[in-house]
C-alpha cells in the first residue's frame, strides 16, 4: 500500500519532468529577401527592387505536429511607381506582424512544414535622396501569408530552418491616387536562418 501511495504521489513529478524535457517552443533569426512581383492596373504600373531583410518567428508547438508561430520582419526597398504623367520612386521600410498555424511532418533530423496565417503590412517611406516625391504617408494593409520549408536538426536544441513565404496584401499607394493599381501583391519571400528550441 505504502509503495503504491508512493507511485501515486511520484506520478505528477515524473510526467512534469517528462514535459520539461520535450521542447515545445522555439524561436529563430533568418535573413529574408522580397521579391515583388510587376504589378499594373488603374492606369498605374508599379515594380520595386529585392527587399533584404531580416525574419524573427515564435513557434509553440500545440501538438508534436502542429504549431502556432508569430513573426516580425524588416525590409527595406525601393517601390517604383510610373503612369502617363508621373515616373516616382518611393524608398520605404516594409514591416510585417503576422501569425500562422504550422503543420509539421518528421524524418529523422528533417522536418518539413507548411504554414498558412493573416498579417498586417506596413509601408513606410523614408525621405532620402531615392525617393522623388514629397508629402507621402504610411501605408498599412492587412493580408495573408502561406508557406512551406523544412528545418534540420543539428542538435537537440538547434536547427537549421529554410522557407518559402507568400505573402498577399493589396499594393500600396503612400496616400497618392496616382499609384493606386487596385491590385493585391504575391510577393515571394524566402527566408533562411537558425532555430533555438527551448
Amino acid at each position: 500500500m505504502k509503495k503504491s501511495l508512493l507511485l501515486l504521489l511520484l506520478l505528477p513529478l515524473v510526467t512534469a519532468a517528462g514535459f520539461a524535457q520535450e521542447s515545445r517552443q522555439d524561436i529563430s533569426a533568418s535573413g529574408s529577401a522580397l521579391f515583388p512581383p510587376y504589378i499594373a492596373g488603374n492606369g498605374a504600373q508599379l515594380h520595386a527592387t529585392v527587399g533584404e531583410g531580416v525574419l524573427i518567428s515564435y513557434r509553440y508547438l500545440l501538438t508534436p505536429s502542429s504549431g502556432l508561430e508569430l513573426n516580425y520582419q524588416y525590409a527595406q526597398e525601393v517601390q517604383h511607381f510610373t503612369n502617363p504623367t508621373n515616373n516616382n520612386t518611393v524608398h520605404n521600410r516594409f514591416q510585417e506582424v503576422s501569425g500562422a498555424y504550422v503543420r509539421s511532418f518528421v524524418f529523422r533530423n528533417w522536418n518539413p512544414f507548411i504554414e498558412a496565417g493573416v498579417g498586417g503590412f506596413i509601408f513606410t517611406p523614408i525621405d532620402d535622396y531615392k525617393t522623388t516625391i514629397q508629402q507621402i504617408s504610411q501605408n498599412t494593409s492587412v493580408g495573408g501569408l502561406y508557406g512551406a520549408g523544412f528545418a534540420y536538426e543539428i542538435s537537440p536544441s538547434f536547427d537549421i530552418r529554410a522557407e518559402y513565404r507568400g505573402l498577399i496584401m493589396k499594393t500600396p499607394t503612400f496616400g497618392v491616387n496616382n499609384f493606386r493599381t487596385n491590385r493585391y501583391y504575391n510577393i515571394s519571400d524566402p527566408v533562411i536562418g537558425i532555430a533555438y528550441h527551448f
